[in-house]
């Protein structure tokens, strides 16, 4: 959540951030009235709890009548006293419901509009001609028939629409894709971990994953639990009301996971293949850094997830991500797209998001720097969600006899360099 002195001071700034994003700036004005109200309450409360304490001095050494009196107005005061305090934790409550609906404060670069108003900050590498090489090429539905790597009939028989099962090669796939990312983040410096994917409620809300997202979270409501949509949520917890030591700071983790998203709201998009699916795997990224570090941070994180796309040869752009297709938690986010051939156009396979110190403060992730304790900041970075890399992997290797050149980083696992039709 934001920090209160930012609201307080700088309130104009929070107006421009939330109207960016597309989201309501009076939020701003009801926490500014709410803050108001808190401070009156815990001024009143402990005006009238300071008056309790000197009248509970003064009536042991008072006698008669003016003890009566003291006795008398010391009752009075224990009612006054408990409706102050519970005014006080009403209006604490009421604060902090209008600090949840506040979006983290953009940065003041990143580009302003919806989601079509990106940058693009670069283009890696050159889509294949494909008409040039004199053949047509298959899109990963075909090819992972062929291959009898991809099985989209059997994932939507067994468990419905948008579900898959990875055959074969492409199980192998999936393999060789995991133990390539976790071994470049081992080597610039994660802790791997493997996350839960089952959350309790503060984790979710304290990620930013129960506002403007919580269309897309499975909730099991029977045991209150949530299913993760990346383990962003489980290592953003892992030290929920801790202090760091800031010396030791950065903090990186590699999460492994398994993810599910509702994809609500996507009726009719991507319905075929396995680009946009309930069920996932995915390594991602997160850091838990000074704020002050935060930006650099951000760009190593983008480093680390085009490396890695570099090694897959794969073209592809980086973009700015407008304000408005922001998530709450993230100040300022970066996409990695593939070229896609069969559908003429970038896909998003990776992203990097500088969540500032929004989640931390929810979560109560703090650092200790001498005698000082403060916030950390927060950020996260998607080095591999595998079906859509898989996608893009077929896609942009495939031969006109509809094998796949395998990428080099992926040759041991399979065993080739060549997957062949079966």
């Amino acid at each position: 959540m934001l920090d209160l002195k930012v609201l307080r001071d700088a309130p104009d700034a929070v107006r421009r951030s939330q109207t960016v994003r597309g989201e309501d700036p009076s939020l701003v004005d009801a926490a500014l009235a709410a803050d108001e109200a808190r401070r009156a309450a815990i001024s009143a409360y402990e005006a009238l709890r300071s008056e309790q304490k000197t009248l509970g001095k003064q009536v042991a050494s008072t006698q008669g009548e003016a003890k009566q009196a003291l006795l008398a107005r010391t009752k009075e005061l224990s009612g006054q006293v408990k409706r102050a305090e519970a005014s006080a934790r009403d209006t604490e409550a009421a604060l902090s419901a209008i600090q949840l609906q506040l979006s983290n404060l953009v940065e003041p670069d990143a580009p302003v509009g919806s989601e079509k108003d990106f940058t693009v900050l670069e283009h890696v590498g050159t889509p294949r001609d494909f008409a040039a090489e004199g053949f047509e090429p298959r899109d990963h539905v075909d090819l992972g028939k062929l291959l009898a790597a991809i099985d989209v009939e059997r994932g939507a028989k067994v468990s419905g629409a948008r579900f898959f099962y990875l055959t074969g090669p492409g199980a192998l796939l999936e393999l060789a894709l995991i133990n390539v990312a976790v071994q470049q983040a081992v080597a610039a410096g994660f802790t791997p971990m493997v996350t839960p994917v089952l959350v309790k409620p503060p984790a979710m809300e304290g990620t930013g994953f129960l506002g403007q997202a919580a269309e897309n979270v499975f909730h099991l409501e029977q045991d209150d639990f949530y299913l993760v949509g990346t383990s962003e949520v489980s290592l953003a917890a892992y030290h929920s009301d801790e202090i760091l030591d800031a010396a030791a700071l950065p903090l990186r983790y590699a999460g492994i996971s398994t993810c599910f998203r509702r994809e609500a709201g996507t009726y009719g998009k991507d319905t075929h293949g396995i680009i946009r699916v309930h069920q996932f795997d995915k390594i991602e990224m997160f850091s838990f850094c000074k704020p002050e570090d935060a930006v650099a941070e951000h760009q190593r994180l983008l480093t680390w997830e085009k490396q890695f796309l570099d090694h897959l040869e794969l073209p592809y752009r980086v973009i700015d991500v407008a304000t408005g297709d922001l998530g709450s938690s993230a100040a300022r986010k970066y996409d990695i797209e593939a070229w896609i051939p069969t559908q003429g156009k970038y896909r998003e396979v990776t992203s990097t998001s500088n969540c500032t110190e929004f989640q931390a403060r929810r979560l109560g992730v703090r650092m200790r720097d001498g005698d000082r304790t403060s916030p950390v900041a927060t950020l996260n970075g998607t080095l591999v969600a595998i079906p859509r890399i898989i996608v893009a992997i077929l896609e942009n290797h495939q031969q006109p006899d509809g094998s796949v050149r395998v990428p080099a980083p992926l040759q041991a696992t399979l065993g080739t360099d060549v997957i062949r039709p079966r």
